[in-house]
């Protein structure tokens, strides 16, 4: 874990496909996110080349993620001279937790709390109890550090794509029943959707620092 020379975000609109910010950004403030990194497989890769193209033929301006995770904890702001007692306090948490599988394969349709953006997501139907420890773990951090903990009764998940705007109309109901019929019927999905837990990792800024699972 390191952190190199400060460098401050600059926040270009046309950087982030005209998506609007929770928060506007402050010289010395980070936009701070604890999640799960998702690798992906070739085989995974496959199924979203099928998914993607079939939702947007309901909304088109959908657009694949560029890297994939389950999220610990909501975007939150840290001011800089914090970020290494957290990530430090975030490490010690983490030592005893184990390493562990789970699988993501009910498809679900997710915005954020503002409704400005929409994603069409993976969610997890084994593994949430482990899951639910590490939020635990990761409040407590956020706790100590006066931080917005993580939602009550979460639906941890992998966002595939997203696009701006409420298209929650357009893809729950019949889209949202014919993507689900596509993963089920995918070869080998329930191995293609099983994935093994073995880091948690913290962004803050554009710095990452990565926690092993035992």
């Amino acid at each position: 874990m390191f952190l190199d020379t400060e460098e401050e975000p600059v926040d270009d609109p046309e950087k982030h496909g005209g998506r609007v910010r929770t928060f506007p950004h402050e010289r010395g403030n980070w936009a701070t996110h604890v999640y799960v990194p998702y690798e992906t497989r070739e085989e995974f890769l496959d199924l979203l080349d099928v998914l993607l193209p079939h939702a947007q033929t309901y909304v088109p301006r959908l657009v694949q993620m560029e890297a994939f995770h389950l999220s610990l904890s909501q975007s939150v702001v840290l001011r800089h001279h914090w970020i290494l007692p957290f990530v430090q306090a975030l490490k010690d948490r983490m030592a005893s937790f184990q390493r562990f599988f789970f699988t993501a394969n009910r498809v679900k349709i997710y915005t954020n709390q503002e409704k400005t953006r929409t994603f069409i997501g993976l969610e997890v139907t084994s593994g949430h109890t482990q899951f639910l420890d590490l939020v635990s773990e990761v409040d407590r951090v956020m706790e100590e550090f006066d931080l917005t903990t993580f939602y009550q009764a979460p639906s941890f998940h992998i966002s595939l794509a997203w696009c701006v705007d409420d298209a929650r109309l357009q893809l729950e109901g019949q889209c949202l029943q014919e993507l689900q019929n596509i993963v089920d019927e995918f070869e080998d999905s329930e191995m293609v959707l099983r994935a093994h837990a073995e880091q948690v990792r913290c962004k803050s800024g554009n710095k990452f620092f990565s926690m092993p699972l035992m």
